[in-house]
């Protein structure tokens, strides 16, 4: 079985490398190695330099695990808590499906 390469947006690719951007400033400012923070993390060196670089086939749990050692886990709360689309549906009265519609 071959396995699927990652195919995202060019814009989505812009936002992950300022994500991987920030958490290494984050691990910088905190004068921590990338060691220190792979061993805490429980992920290997190179699994934290692709999360530093913002690629996106690294796993969102390993994303968290970081945060974690980081202590910026609680930014991952505020992912979607102004969702203005889905508001405004919900105050439409629209009908949103749970699902995708089956192709």
């Amino acid at each position: 079985m071959r396995n699927k390469k990652s195919q995202i947006l060019p814009s989505t690719a812009k936002i992950l490398t300022e994500f991987g951007e920030n958490i290494k400033l984050a691990r910088l400012r905190r004068k921590l190695s990338a060691e220190q923070v792979a061993e805490r993390a429980n992920i290997s060196r190179p699994t934290l330099f692709s999360i530093e670089k913002g690629l996106p086939g690294v796993a969102i749990g390993s994303y968290a695990q970081v945060l974690f050692v980081l202590n910026l886990e609680k930014d991952l709360l505020k992912v979607a808590v102004d969702d203005t689309l889905g508001r405004k549906l919900q105050d439409a009265e629209l009908t949103v499906k749970e699902r995708a519609p089956k192709k």
